[in-house]
């Protein structure tokens, strides 16, 4: 990738991408955001990809989101639609990716930081970070997916108070408000979201994306048709070697 833009894949299947503007909060200027849009579709095809980490470059920031020097040049209505379709898309297709994707928050996610972090599956969070749906302020809504994403995790009254505030949330009201999974000391969020994709990592690939795709489901679709894929992708686990290994050990009294 660019120097604005880091991925790295490791031997275990761990993926990181890494916003790298931290002279700039890492905000995301419109080259960067289409390599972004390219990678993650390069992403949905790698097989050998097991757990995807998000994270920013430096201690301040994650991603201030749209970098708005060069982004004023673009003011018309046509502008904000070519925008937001092309990051809204990127994040959709981010959130889609069969494997887990990881928000390692090393720093405060503004506005379309925040958007980033909302489509990913999890979110570590630095005990000084902060993340802020901050767009009321610009005189903007959420356009990249976050408004819809934020409804489903907190239910409608609190998304309406926080789009409405528009105030940076601190780590303790994320945890509240069940945004984070985890808080962690100050520079440790990369590393603790290292540790757990490599846990991850280290489960069958098939089930791990199994439970993604019956949790997607049950975000995404009404319950009865939720129901059905649950019930889908259960019978080749069965079949499958993980869960005859499994059984195997259990009979024959050894520890997994």
């Amino acid at each position: 990738m660019t120097k604005t833009l880091l991925y790295e894949r490791d031997a275990h299947g761990v993926g990181v991408i890494t916003f790298n503007r931290p002279e700039a909060r890492n905000a995301l200027n419109l080259a960067t955001m289409r390599q972004f849009a390219e990678l993650v579709a390069q992403l949905a095809d790698d097989t050998l990809l097991r757990v995807l980490i998000v994270t920013g470059a430096g201690h301040e920031a994650f991603c201030s989101g749209g970098d708005l020097v060069e982004l004023s040049a673009y003011p018309t209505a046509d502008d904000g639609r070519m925008m937001i379709t092309l990051m809204g898309n990127a994040l959709l297709a981010l959130e889609r990716l069969p494997v887990p994707v990881i928000a390692a928050m090393n720093g405060y996610a503004l506005g379309g930081g925040s958007e980033i972090a909302l489509a990913c599956d999890m979110r570590i969070v630095d005990e000084r970070a902060s993340l802020g749906l901050v767009h009321i302020h610009l005189g903007l809504t959420p356009g990249w997916g976050a408004g819809q994403r934020l409804l489903r995790l907190v239910g409608y009254a609190r998304a309406m108070e926080i789009l409405l505030r528009g105030r940076a949330l601190k780590p303790d009201e994320l945890q509240a408000f069940g945004l984070v999974n985890q808080i962690v000391p100050a520079g440790e969020a990369l590393q603790y979201a290292l540790d757990f994709a490599h846990e991850i990592a280290g489960r069958d690939a098939d089930v791990v994306r199994a439970i993604k795709t019956l949790l997607q489901a049950g975000a995404t679709q009404p319950y009865d048709d939720a129901l059905h894929v649950e019930r889908d992708v259960f019978p080749a686990l069965w079949a499958g070697q993980a869960h005859l290994d499994a059984v195997r050990t259990f009979l024959e009294k050894r520890k997994p």
